[in-house]
C-alpha cells in the first residue's frame, strides 16, 4: 500500500476491496465523530462490523444493500463517490453497480420476510440487489433522460 501525505495507506489499485475500504475509512475520518455509531445503528450492525467493513485487513466484502445508507450516513462528497463506485465495480463485477455508476438514483425500500437465518435472508438480499442492479442497467440503457423541470 502506497502513503498519501497525512500517513494515511492510500487506496491499494491492486486490491479493489481493500482500496474501497480504505476510501471508506478515509472518508469516515473526516467526518464528525459518531459516525461509526450512527452508521451501525443505521445498518442493524454492532460497530465491529463497521470496524471490519472498514479495515482492508478484513477480507468481509460490504453488502450492496448497505451502500445507499453508508452514502447517506457519511456524507460522500461527488468525487469520493465516483472514486468509491469505480473501485467497488472492480471489486464485485457481477454485481450490477457498475452499470448504475454515475446515474441519479433514488432510494426505494422493500419489506422482505426474516427467513430466520443471517445466511438465507443475506441470500434474498444478494437476490434482490442483483435484481434491481440488472433492472436499472437495463432501464438507463433503453430510458432517455428526461431534463431537469421537463414532463
Amino acid at each position: 500500500m502506497t502513503q498519501t501525505n497525512d500517513h494515511t495507506p492510500a487506496p491499494d489499485e491492486d486490491d479493489p476491496t481493500g482500496a474501497y475500504k480504505t476510501l471508506l475509512r478515509q472518508v469516515i475520518a473526516n467526518r464528525p465523530s459518531g459516525v461509526r455509531n450512527r452508521l451501525a445503528q443505521a445498518l442493524g450492525k454492532n460497530k465491529s462490523f463497521i470496524s471490519q467493513i472498514t479495515n482492508p485487513a478484513y477480507d468481509t466484502p460490504i453488502p450492496a444493500a448497505h451502500l445507499e445508507a453508508i452514502f447517506e450516513i457519511v456524507h460522500f462528497s461527488t468525487d469520493e463517490r465516483t472514486r468509491f463506485d469505480n473501485l467497488y465495480a472492480r471489486a464485485h463485477p457481477r454485481h450490477g453497480r457498475a452499470a448504475t455508476a454515475g446515474t441519479q438514483m433514488r432510494r426505494h425500500t422493500v419489506l422482505l420476510p426474516d427467513l430466520g437465518t443471517r445466511a438465507r435472508n443475506r441470500e434474498i438480499d444478494d437476490l434482490v440487489d442483483d435484481f434491481m442492479g440488472q433492472l436499472a442497467k437495463i432501464l438507463t440503457r433503453s430510458t432517455p433522460r428526461k431534463k431537469a423541470g421537463k414532463p
